[in-house]
């Protein structure tokens, strides 16, 4: 590949990006505002610049993986003040429609193109490249960067018009919010009713009930080991409000999506907002009165399950 490509936001999922393109590319930049995520990115053969400035100056396709819209405006600002006229911007974070089309057009303004790229898949599906990316925008924008796509993912589905990209993400969170607490909620019922936690995991897996979202983390509500996260469940709440407010604004009535934010905001004030959305299960066993140590020993009954974050 001799295209210069850059990532802005190189934590769990950009960092994962930047690290499979690096290599396949010696010509490939990252930047980051935390130090520990550059040290990272260093070690895998990245080029770290010291501001976003520094590399949309070397960079003709820059991808954006931030955790705010207040980030991503700030970012876009530095890419069309200092990018060469016709970068091509990769948006690859979940903000609402409205606020993609604004940082579409403060690109256009400077002479960028901007596509909306989210992905499905979590951090830890990225680390294998089993994520998916959802284009749209500009068909010759996307096709340009396919081949980079095709370097870090399992497949890239051109969706048309700029938003659909985003549009379909609403619809694969929704139902992973819904998957994951269902799979937390059948966990708990699985060990309430004495059955080994890890053997349900296996035989779910086999059958019809299974899921990829609980292929995922039900065995880490098995093992009771939410770190590291492969989405900080603080961070899904910034997707949820999201989707609620699309589905809104569709007038789609959502009762599944609707019940499990109770148990997400339950698991966020419990201590466990900078873990896995898995420790939703923790909620859940919690009111069912079951407690177990931390990696996953012994069950009792009747006791009030310890609030550790740090599990």
């Amino acid at each position: 590949m001799d295209i210069s490509v850059g990532v802005v936001g190189i934590g769990i999922m950009g960092g994962t990006i930047v690290e499979h393109i690096a290599r396949q590319s010696e010509a490939v930049y990252g930047y980051d505002s935390d130090e520990q995520a550059k040290d990272r990115a260093r070690g895998v053969g990245v080029r770290v610049t010291e501001d976003v400035l520094t590399l949309a100056q070397c960079c003709a396709i820059v991808m954006t993986s931030l955790p705010s819209y207040a980030a991503a405006k700030s970012v876009i600002d530095d890419i069309a003040a200092a990018a060469e006229p016709g970068c091509i911007i990769v948006e690859l974070s979940t903000f609402s429609i409205d606020q993609k089309l604004a940082l579409r057009a403060k690109a256009a303004a400077a002479g960028h193109v901007m596509i909306d790229c989210p992905l499905s898949g979590t951090g830890a599906q990225a680390k294998t490249g089993d994520v998916v990316v959802y284009a749209s925008g500009g068909k010759a924008a996307v096709e340009r960067c396919e081949p980079i796509f095709a370097q870090f993912s399992r497949g890239c589905f051109n969706l048309g018009a700029f938003g659909n990209g985003s549009r379909l993400k609403f619809i694969a969170n929704h139902l992973v919010a819904i998957h994951n607490v269902a799979s937390a909620e059948a966990m708990v019922l699985a060990m309430k009713a004495g059955l080994d936690p890890k053997q349900v995991v296996e035989v779910i897996r086999a059958g019809a009930g299974s899921s990829r979202t609980f292929e995922m983390r039900a065995p880490l509500m098995a093992e009771n080991r939410y770190e590291p996260p492969t989405m900080k469940l603080d961070t899904w709440f910034k997707d949820i409000d999201v989707i609620d407010a699309f589905a809104r604004g569709m007038k789609v009535p959502t009762p599944l999506f609707d019940s499990t934010r109770a148990i997400y905001a339950a698991a966020s004030s419990m201590g466990y907002g900078a873990v896995d959305t898995a420790s939703v299960c923790a909620v859940l066993e919690q009111m069912a009165g079951l407690v177990r140590s931390p990696l996953g020993g012994g069950i009792q009954d009747g006791t009030e399950r310890p609030r550790d974050a740090t599990l």
